[in-house]
């Protein structure tokens, strides 16, 4: 494809849009901003405008996958009413629905780099969003009990479902299930062992949780 030669000023969630387009049509992440600009017709200030760097829009693609998750959950007009285990049920699955519709780019973002802990570190806000949801969620459910010990830690918590995030992520990206059907599988037993350990119920749905794992490992 020809360099764009015309510039013009763009919103960040357009460059968004173009630069997931140009990793995955030139298989690789942009050698520097202005080549990116450039054959993309964007003015440079403009990217500056809403990107200080190439690791500054894979954090922020990362963001606004959590973002147009929240937007969708919200306009359930009945999730209010859920409860904290079938809000957290509904941002799960929304989350990776919307990942499926991505799924290109996030296998090739995930794998991009053999350093795992650079491929990761543009997860770092969405791990803070994924938490203050999940605080939320806690600080929520503990305003109606009366006594401390039945209260759950929100910094506990939150944490959990942040490893679950990433749990649950790494199970998709190895999923080749028809519709990622096993991948809901593991939400749903997922998300229940989590409540079952913070309710204090039988732990039937742990061992069974640990049933769906091994089985998954040996097919």
């Amino acid at each position: 494809m020809a360099a764009k030669t015309k510039t013009k000023k763009i919103s960040g969630e357009d460059i968004i849009a173009i630069y997931m387009e140009y990793v995955l049509e030139h298989e690789m992440v942009p050698k520097s901003i202005y080549k990116f600009c450039k054959h993309n017709g964007i003015e440079e200030p403009s990217f500056y405008d809403n990107f200080g760097s190439i690791s500054g829009i894979q954090k922020a693609i990362w963001n606004t996958f959590f973002s147009h998750t929240q937007q969708l959950i919200e306009k359930n007009k009945d999730y209010e009413q859920f409860s904290n285990k079938d809000k957290m049920l509904t941002f799960f699955y929304s989350f990776f629905e919307l990942l499926a519709l991505n799924r290109s780019y996030v296998l090739f973002t995930l794998h991009n780099d053999k350093n795992v802990m650079k491929n990761m570190e543009q997860l770092k806000g969405l791990r803070k969003q994924v938490k203050t949801y999940a605080t939320g969620l806690i600080n929520d459910g503990n305003a109606g009990k009366n006594f401390k010990f039945t209260k759950h830690n929100p910094s506990l918590f939150s944490e959990g479902a942040w490893l679950q995030l990433l749990f649950i992520l790494k199970f998709w990206i190895d999923d080749d299930s028809p519709g990622f059907e096993k991948t809901d599988i593991a939400i749903e037993k997922s998300i229940q062992t989590v409540f079952d350990v913070f309710d204090n119920t039988p732990l039937d749905n742990i061992i069974d949780f640990g049933k769906f794992l091994f089985k998954e490992k040996l097919t």
